[in-house]
């Protein structure tokens, strides 16, 4: 399928029906000295990134927080997918307004003819050539802070801090292993074993992060790092999606008293929430998930009103954005829906 939720060709069996993540993508780099042929540089590339999937919400907080929307433009396919890609549904004929195409397979094969593994996103897409550029998402959003440093808005954050690169890479592994690609092995696991196994390592992994966050605000040092965005996208999504569509059941996010005020303080700080789109998120994944969800009934609930309560993570200290500031409210275009948030009616 073509989807990094999917189970294939993306993921495969191995180990007693364990789901593993294929995690061979397109590795070039847009940098500073161009040395994979793709130059930093304004207006040239557009970042395409469905709301609904927490690898490319990653890549779109992280532009936000920069203040890197006037220099690399965004596309948004719809929740939604079929077998062959992802799709500019919600746009005007169906077709992405800048890079003219329906389907992001268009961008990969307009490269690689014979593009032999799932159409992923985020992907980024060189404008002028309508290439796909790379969809290494871990790797994207590292360059957002390393190699667009020059096109950062004032106040912009230091999301990566090189003191504290090897803590964060440490502490981003973990939770990549057993929280990010954790609930997708308890929701594609093959059999009981595997599933429980999965099951076992995600609730330890989250148990340790509480332990963690107990005593500090952010995760690595006293302001928000790479590794909170990594982490906060699939908390986002643990209520709404994986409890119930994943069984990943042991706690709701909402029972777990540290984790989700740490959430609730990410959600409440500019950047984070203004991009989370709880119905896409469950669009995507109960209409895609066919194989887990053959009714494609959407669930109603949960209430998401309580991302707005106060978290009281305050006392805790620490500085949001360091030496920086908040960024500005989202650019024209790029706002998520009001009923598409906390406590909206919307399915």
């Amino acid at each position: 399928m073509s989807s990094e939720a999917e189970r294939a060709p993306q993921g495969k069996y191995v180990e007693a029906e364990e789901f593993t993540r294929d995690t061979n993508y397109i590795e070039d780099r847009i940098t500073r000295d161009g040395r994979d042929g793709w130059p930093v540089e304004p207006g040239r590339y557009r970042l395409v990134a469905a709301r609904a999937c927490p690898w490319a919400n990653r890549t779109v907080i992280v532009r936000r927080l920069l203040g890197l929307e006037s220099v690399i433009s965004l596309g948004l396919p719809g929740p939604t997918h079929d077998s062959r890609s992802w799709t500019f549904d919600l746009d005007p004929g169906g077709v992405d307004p800048v890079l003219g195409i329906p389907r992001l397979q268009d961008a990969y094969f307009a490269r690689f003819s014979d593009y032999p593994r799932g159409i992923t996103v985020p992907a980024i897409v060189d404008v002028p050539s309508g290439r796909v550029v790379t969809n290494n998402y871990p790797q994207i959003t590292l360059d957002f802070s390393t190699e667009w440093g020059e096109y950062h808005r004032d106040g912009a954050p230091d999301l990566y801090p090189e003191h504290l690169r090897d803590e964060i890479d440490d502490v981003a592994d973990k939770v990549f292993r057993d929280v990010n690609n954790g609930v997708y092995r308890c929701g594609f696991a093959g059999s009981q074993k595997a599933y429980e196994r999965a099951y076992d390592r995600l609730f330890s992994r989250l148990d340790w992060l509480s332990d963690r966050l107990s005593t500090s605000r952010y995760l690595v040092g006293d302001t928000i790092t790479e590794a909170d965005v990594r982490l906060f996208t699939t908390l986002a999504r643990f209520d709404p999606v994986y409890h119930g569509h994943f069984k990943t059941n042991r706690s709701k996010l909402s029972e777990m008293p540290v984790l989700w005020a740490y959430a609730r303080d990410l959600f409440q700080t500019p950047g984070f929430g203004d991009t989370t789109d709880f119905v896409q998120i469950k669009q995507h994944y109960y209409l895609t998930h066919t194989d887990i969800n053959p009714t494609g009934i959407l669930p109603v609930g949960p209430d998401t009103s309580g991302w707005l309560e106060p978290h009281g993570r305050e006392e805790l200290g620490g500085r949001p954005f360091g030496n920086g500031t908040p960024p500005p409210p989202p650019p024209a275009g790029e706002t998520v829906p009001a009923e598409h948030g906390p406590g909206g009616s919307g399915i």
